[in-house]
């Protein structure tokens, strides 16, 4: 098997890129950090090509496109995006741009590209990197929650539409909560709490998504909260993570 992994110089992109690799899984590596992207090769025992792309910019998305399209590719995992900390009328618009870029324009290209050849062929997975963050509005890092409501209300669509075409490709949604990785500080803030380590929820991920599953969310205890969602009042709810996020911010 072959997957295609955005975002894989760190974090869960490169974890993700590990956990395949010890399964056998041979790699296509795609990140704005080569040198990065060069170690994991190092790393691991499966063939690997690297590719140094920024995939924000829709022009590189093709080329991307064109030079692995014949590779015979089972898995792509869009992995690659950033979020920004801020109340929404002082963060950087520009900077909010180039995030839906990435998080939300990069991942929608690369499903519709590859989910035309595995749907052709009738075999396949797509791992879309989403977040707990999907299933809320984000006060304080607003534009990156409607990114990922973005990817998860897609990812179901399409797992929707793939059923009842009784087709064998799978779209998986994964949707952690705080992970041990370069998140926080590229968007401007710090955890506060210690989050999941990377190559858990890279393992969970990779299981999940070969089950088939619709939404993988690594821990009970972010499931019973994502169930618990519901239930509580929507102003409730945006006021918590109002001061979850405040705390978190870089002032």
């Amino acid at each position: 098997m072959k997957a295609l992994i955005t975002g894989a110089s760190s974090g869960i992109g490169k974890a993700i890129a590990y956990e395949l690799a010890s399964r056998g899984i041979d790699l296509i590596l795609v990140a704005r950090r080569g040198i990065e992207l060069k170690k994991i090769k190092k790393d691991v025992d499966v063939d690997v090509k690297c590719y140094q792309l920024d995939i924000s910019d829709m022009k590189n998305i093709e080329y991307l496109y064109k030079e692995v399209r014949k590779e015979d590719i089972d898995i792509i995992v869009n992995n690659a995006g950033f979020g920004l900390f801020g109340k929404f009328v002082e963060t950087d618009i520009t900077r909010e741009f180039e995030m839906i870029d990435l998080n939300i324009k990069a991942v929608h290209y690369l499903t519709k590209l590859f989910l035309y050849d595995f749907v052709k062929k009738d075999k396949g997975y797509i791992l879309n990197v989403a977040s707990s963050a999907g299933f809320l509005a984000g006060p304080n890092l607003s534009t990156y929650y409607a990114t990922k409501n973005y990817v998860c209300r897609l990812d179901e669509a399409i797992y929707q539409e793939l059923k009842e075409m009784k087709s064998n490709v799978k779209i998986s949604s994964l949707c952690p909560g705080p992970v041990e990785t370069e998140f926080n500080k590229v968007a401007g803030g710090s955890f506060k709490h210690k989050g999941l380590s990377a190559d858990y929820v890279a393992k969970v991920a990779v299981d999940g998504m070969f089950k088939g599953k619709m939404t993988i969310v690594p821990t009970l205890k972010l499931k019973l909260g994502i169930a618990l969602l519901g239930l509580a009042p929507k102003k409730l709810l945006l006021k918590i993570v109002y001061n979850y996020q405040s705390k978190k911010m870089n002032k």
